[in-house]
């Protein structure tokens, strides 16, 4: 790519400020399904469902690549499983704004797995990126009532774990260098599908009475939701250096801190919105951070 060409570096740019968008308003539609009578572990199972087709297309040439390494995979899917459906439902029952923030302490889990896992060096910029984060989570989760830092409800639980299992993935992912983008994004597509049904499955969840159109429309979420966030993603981060790529991202913090003031009376209280600052200022340094292999 070369830097003289602005329309090179133009395109990525814009496929990433999409998904970043689509990402930070997914909630709205997944609520206004949720108000006609399809509950979020349903929209996710569908959405995915919908998504795995797609990707099954896409990997027709790639399926010898399950076989090559399937533990690996399905670690992937897992992972990948937990992020959405905790996030989803994170998503639908909280804050949007302060389910987004409490997620984007993924860079600070990505930084300590990668130190543990693939034995990668902590910078002293990436310490200090997890120092401010952590600084930011104890603020965002400080009790007055208690007198130190817990979560608030379940939704605080959902949306701290959906950060960690997608840092979790981050690092499986990393791993699995000999395995194609479309593999481990159909892996991660069905892994999520496999888990709603699993949990819908535990629960003995009646099956939704909605009408068509609204299987349909979750449907379209998954197919023109999901499958283009996830294309326009792996455009712009292949098209444009990592730090670029992470750095663009956030704005999806942007979009549901917008959205949700725009549609919803949601408050964010000054004290979380301190926390939420430290949190986006520590993704950014991890954006940034130079983190070498032992």
């Amino acid at each position: 790519m070369s830097p003289s060409n602005p329309g090179t570096t133009l395109l990525p740019i814009l496929a990433l400020l999409l998904a970043a968008t689509l990402w930070g308003v997914l909630w709205y539609p997944l609520r206004l399904l949720e108000q006609v009578g399809l509950q979020g572990l349903w929209t996710t199972l569908i959405m995915y469902c919908a998504a795995s087709l797609v990707g099954i297309i896409l990997a027709v040439r790639h399926f010898h690549e399950f076989s090559r390494c399937p533990g690996l995979l399905l670690l992937i899917g897992i992972s990948n499983g937990w992020t959405n459906v905790a996030f989803i439902i994170a998503i639908l029952d909280g804050n949007v704004v302060r389910v987004l923030l409490l997620f984007y302490l993924s860079p600070l889990w990505t930084v300590i797995l990668g130190w543990l896992v693939l034995g990668e060096r902590i910078s002293v910029l990436a310490a200090t990126s997890i120092g401010i984060a952590m600084s930011g989570a104890l603020l965002m989760l400080w009790e007055p009532s208690l007198g130190f830092p817990w979560p608030r409800d379940g939704t605080d639980v959902l949306a701290i774990s959906a950060g960690f299992a997608f840092a979790v993935s981050n690092v499986l992912v990393r791993k699995a260098q000999n395995v194609s983008v479309t593999t481990k994004t159909t892996a991660t597509w069905i892994g999520v599908a496999a888990l709603a049904g699993f949990l819908l499955l535990y629960k003995s969840a009646p099956t939704p009475a909605v009408d068509s159109d609204v299987l349909m429309g979750a449907i379209i979420l998954g197919i023109g939701g999901i499958v283009i966030m996830t294309l326009a993603v792996q455009y712009g981060v292949t098209h444009m250096p990592v730090h670029r790529s992470a750095v663009i991202l956030l704005f999806e913090i942007v979009a549901g801190a917008l959205s949700s003031q725009l549609l919803t009376d949601e408050i964010v209280l000054p004290i979380e919105w301190a926390g939420g600052v430290l949190i986006i200022f520590a993704a950014y340094l991890s954006a940034h951070q130079a983190v070498k292999a032992k």
